[in-house]
């Protein structure tokens, strides 16, 4: 085996963690590293099979292996013990005496003393002059003498003594024993004293179930008073009551009630809005279950379970009109383009596009031009409903298109453009959201499945989005792309009805669990705010269009009005005030307020309710 010496010295090894060398031999020949691919397996494999693995270690000077021979590990363990490492030495042999241990005549050295070891030194005579100097000019001043007395400090000297936590206003004086009764007097009242019957009850107790800790007893006078027994007793306890019973001070937090409450304006700082019942809409006799106005404001529609759509001019409460319509209506939408003079209504399996008559006359027949001019397509489609004509009886009561859905209809709303319309079917399972066009006559599915049971659909006011309540949350779907672009959760059991703010960034949803939601979309899918004002199921919520106020109806028979602010800072969040609980409607039937809705142009408010009434609130 050659003899491999590595040449660099004593130098860091890292130096050659990059080469492929690890140094020079006696030759000036590079010692390249040894190959090294063993892995973690390898390694293992190897220590179980190698005997002298245990006795292995890497040369650092040349990367090899090396394994050690008998002497090299006697060697490490006689070092290890911190024995000699030469086996031959013997710390312990006798000294060798090599100085001289008696005391000679002669010195070592015989050399005469210097002069200046006698004569006084010029230098040290400089330095002392130097310090008297300073002495006498006070630089220096003596070191005082050490005060060996001992030294006290005041441990709380440092604290504030007007503070809460001083020690002495943390002291808690003991509880005082209460002052005794009649019943301890030496001479108490008659009905203080005991029957032989209450003692022999007092003395079958435990001590700790005594209401008495003693027997009264009545004396002629105080001379006769005999010393009492369980004296030394009471102290005894009364001491122990002193220095074992725990005593906490709970510090109280001065809080006004005033500052917990949120500073909101005033409501009469935010008018104008509904305060006062101004009109009763009279006429239908059963629960009026929806209602809907005209885009000027001028008329009102509303819905019955009695199979009539009544017609009514706003301002004086007057029936224009009453269109039979067969069975219960249970929606009705005005269209909102001032261009277009037509009503889309729900009655059981059918929606009716009607045109109400009422107002201009050229607008009326304008509409029914636009209804008209629709010609057949050459290809008959496969559509989701069936347009059916209306027949000559109907066309006299207004009625213009028929669209037989085939499954009841609950709720019927309008695009802002007035072309186009949603609906929505019972139908578990199936499509229950349909969007038409009136112009060409032609209806859609927009989902192939519904997410769960649909209780309402609202068009956004200002994108292209759609807005599908179920019954716990809302998604939101951008026609466009055709997909779906937010979810909400609305933390309700089952939602019942959903608005959208006229800037178009918040919804408030309705719910059967007496909640509303009101969400930012900007902010989160989660509420912004949940508001519980009223106690029984919230039915419809509703936003004004032009001043910042939304109002809840629900079956406790209350329409409560809320001042909602959004502003244009998003930096800011929404400002909601309750303002005003509009009473008025006669709960029938467990139900209260069905439909609420704002006037399209002043602070009023339409509620539609259970007792057969609409009414105007101003």
């Amino acid at each position: 085996l050659q003899d491999i010496r590595n040449t660099v010295g004593n130098i860091p090894m890292e130096w050659y963690q990059e080469f492929p060398h690890i140094g020079y031999d006696l030759d000036g020949k590079k010692i390249y590293k040894p190959i090294r691919s063993k892995d973690e397996l390898d390694e293992f494999l190897e220590k179980m099979e190698n005997p002298e693995y245990w006795r292995t270690v890497q040369d650092r000077l040349t990367g090899a292996d090396v394994t050690l021979s008998d002497e090299q590990l006697e060697l490490i363990q006689r070092l290890q013990k911190g024995q000699f490492g030469d086996i031959n030495f013997d710390p312990y042999e006798p000294a060798v005496d090599f100085f001289s241990h008696e005391v000679r005549i002669h010195p070592v050295t015989n050399r005469p003393a210097d002069k200046r070891s006698f004569i006084p030194s010029l230098v040290e005579k400089e330095k002392v002059s130097k310090l008297v100097h300073a002495i006498k000019m006070g630089w220096i001043q003596p070191r005082k003498p050490k005060d060996d007395s001992p030294v006290f400090y005041d441990l709380w000297a440092r604290e504030d003594p007007n503070s809460i936590l001083g020690r002495h206003k943390m002291h808690i004086p003991a509880p005082k024993l209460p002052l005794p009764g009649h019943a301890e007097s030496y001479n108490p009242p008659p009905e203080f004293l005991l029957s032989p019957e209450e003692e022999s009850a007092w003395e079958q107790q435990e001590p700790a179930e005594r209401k008495l800790n003693f027997v009264p007893r009545k004396f002629q006078s105080l001379r006769a008073v005999p010393a009492y027994p369980r004296f030394i007793q009471e102290r005894f306890e009364r001491c122990l009551d002193l220095y074992l019973c725990p005593r906490q001070r709970k510090m109280r937090v001065n809080v006004d009630p005033e500052d917990l409450i949120p500073k909101l304006p005033k409501p009469r700082d935010l008018q104008p809005f509904p305060t006062t019942q101004a009109l009763i809409y009279r006429g239908h006799s059963s629960l009026v279950r929806t209602i809907s106005v005209s885009p000027s404001g001028q008329w009102l529609v509303s819905g019955s379970d009695d199979g009539t759509l009544r017609l009514w001019e706003v301002s004086s409460a007057r029936c224009l009109r009453c269109v039979p319509v067969g069975s219960v209506v249970t929606s009705v939408a005005w269209n909102p383009n001032p261009s277009v003079c037509l009503l889309a209504v729900a009655v059981d399996e059918r929606a009716l596009l009607l045109n109400p008559g009422l107002g201009d006359r050229l607008l009326l027949s304008s509409t029914d031009q636009l209804l008209q001019s629709w010609e057949a397509p050459q290809e008959e489609r496969i559509q989701p409903v069936r347009w059916i004509p209306a027949s000559p009886e109907e066309f006299r009561s207004g009625i213009r298109l028929v669209l037989e859905h085939g499954k009841p209809v609950t709720q019927v709303t309008w695009h802002g453009k007035g072309d186009y319309w949603a609906s929505v079917q019972r139908n578990p399972g199936g499509a229950q959201v349909l969007i038409h066009q009136s112009s060409r006559r032609w209806s859609q599915s927009p989902f192939r499945k519904s997410p769960g049971l649909i209780q309402c659909v609202q068009f956004h006011p200002c994108r292209p989005y759609f807005l599908v309540a179920s019954q716990r949350s809302v998604r939101i779907y951008n026609l466009l792309r055709q997909e779906l672009c937010k979810k909400l959760d609305s933390n309700c059991q089952w939602i019942s009805s959903m608005a959208v703010h006229p800037g178009g960034d918040n919804v408030i949803c309705g719910s059967y669990d007496s909640k509303l939601a009101w969400f930012d979309l900007d902010l989160s899918t989660r509420p912004y705010k949940l508001l519980r004002h009223h106690r029984r199921a919230l039915r419809s919520v509703a936003f004004h269009r032009r001043y910042p106020l939304f109002a809840s109806g629900s079956d406790d028979g209350t329409v409560i009005v809320c001042h909602g602010m959004v502003y244009s800072d998003l930096l800011q969040n929404a400002l909601l005030v309750p303002l005003k609980v509009l009473k008025g409607h006669v709960n029938s039937l467990d139900l209260g307020v069905l439909q609420v809705l704002f006037h399209p142009t002043q602070p009023w408010i339409f509620s539609s309710g259970a007792d057969g009434t609409v009414r105007l609130y101003t």
